[in-house]
């Protein structure tokens, strides 16, 4: 199994400074890490703390390397508009020559809608993610498109330019086991991110993420071609020991988690810099 490494940022906090994520992301390039993912966040449960906009950073480091996977771990797609994202992605993907990864959930904070007048009822943004990612994989053709759903609606209308990737921008959702709807949406898609109802147990039970796998194994009939990401932290020291029994049960992208409970921005420049394991299982040369 080949696994490949990313670091994950917030962009609230001390991370919500554009500059300061453009500067990890071009260092996580430099440095042989795989991938850069963010958060994506509106406001934080501080009010006082300062917010980047991901698609703006993603944009500065699309123009800033050349090789890195890029994503917004998870976009909450259900209050944005989905002509505008569509917009925003194929324009990334064409930028970084084909390296985006398009992350969509639900949004972990209510207040992100309703503060704006959006529906934060979890059903209702359950059906509009669902709506929104058909409506996204059509206007993402270059054909022309006409949806007229419950809560996207698209009338006679053509995007172009297309994405680079073909079929299309690999799509990850996320899924909070042991609940099983988020990792139905994801199987219908290009991967999974799974989270756990008990996020202080670190690491994760590598038993209880191999019951993840094997679920998106039979709902897809298979996993070729499917990604599957866990978040998680490590050392420079521990990291090939740590990430080695969960590559066996099927991970495919360690994402090395970033942030303010860790050390802050110092410590990300130091964990960046150590790099991924060298040589880690299945890492391709």
């Amino acid at each position: 199994m080949v696994v490949r490494y990313a670091i994950g940022l917030p962009n609230v906090g001390e991370f919500g400074d554009p500059r300061i994520l453009v500067e990890l992301g071009v260092a996580a390039e430099e440095h042989g890490w795989d991938g850069v993912y963010l958060w994506d966040h509106l406001l934080y449960h501080h009010p006082g703390w300062p917010v980047a906009n991901p698609t703006v950073v993603m944009g500065a480091l699309a123009a800033r390397t050349t090789r890195i996977r890029l994503g917004v771990l998870m976009v909450a797609l259900p209050r944005r508009r989905v002509q505008t994202v569509a917009r925003e992605t194929a324009s990334l993907d064409v930028l970084s020559g084909g390296r985006l990864v398009f992350g969509a959930g639900l949004g972990s904070m209510d207040s992100e809608y309703a503060a704006f007048g959006e529906e934060a009822d979890l059903r209702v943004r359950a059906a509009r993610l669902d709506e929104s990612l058909d409506a996204l994989t059509a206007l993402w053709s270059g054909e022309r498109v006409t949806r007229r759903g419950e809560h996207v609606v698209a009338e006679d209308v053509q995007m172009l330019p297309t994405p680079v990737q073909r079929p299309r921008i690999p799509i990850w959702c996320p899924g909070r086991w042991p609940t099983r709807a988020g990792f139905r949406r994801a199987a219908r898609w290009d991967g999974a991110m799974p989270t756990f109802t008990h996020p202080k147990t670190v690491p994760v039970p590598v038993a209880e993420f191999a019951d993840v796998v094997e679920f998106l194994r039979r709902e897809r009939g298979g996993l070729d071609g499917f990604d599957i990401a866990l978040e998680g932290t490590t050392s420079a020291a521990d990291a090939a020991s740590v990430i080695e029994p969960y590559a066996a049960a099927g991970l495919t992208w360690w994402v090395e988690a970033l942030g303010w409970w860790r050390g802050g921005v110092a410590d990300a420049r130091t964990r960046i810099a150590a790099g991924p394991p060298d040589p880690p299982s299945g890492r391709p040369s």
